[in-house]
């Protein structure tokens, strides 16, 4: 199993980022997907999710309306577009897989990207 992240980097005040996260070894469209950040010091928290076939969407009120998650179940790949991005976005960002059936739960992380707002 792979869940790899990418596209993070520097940017400034108000400028967008997309990352991307391709996965590879599960049945991906079986699986919802997530995005999470975790900034220096602070807690890891959810930043947005998709079902597994991309019909409903949650966020974080900090990212409600700046930033958008997809997915391509034919890519096996989930996205996030980040735009107005502010500092406070900075983290390193990580994508998460992850079914339920019955009472187990399966998931699969990748190992992040970093996000710099800076000017």
């Amino acid at each position: 199993v792979q869940v790899v992240e990418s596209g993070g980097g520097l940017v400034q005040p108000g400028g967008s980022l997309r990352l991307s996260c391709v996965a590879s070894g599960f049945t991906f469209r079986w699986y919802a997907m997530n995005w999470y950040r975790q900034a220096p010091g602070k807690e890891r928290e959810l930043v947005a999710r998709i079902s597994s076939g991309g019909g409903s969407t949650n966020y974080a009120d900090s990212v409600k309306g700046r930033f958008t998650i997809s997915r391509d179940n034919d890519k096996n790949t989930v996205f996030l577009q980040m735009n107005s991005l502010k500092p406070d976005d900075t983290a390193v960002y990580y994508c998460r897989a992850d079914r339920q059936i019955g009472g187990v739960r399966y998931d699969y992380w990748g190992q992040g990207t970093q996000v710099t707002v800076s000017s």
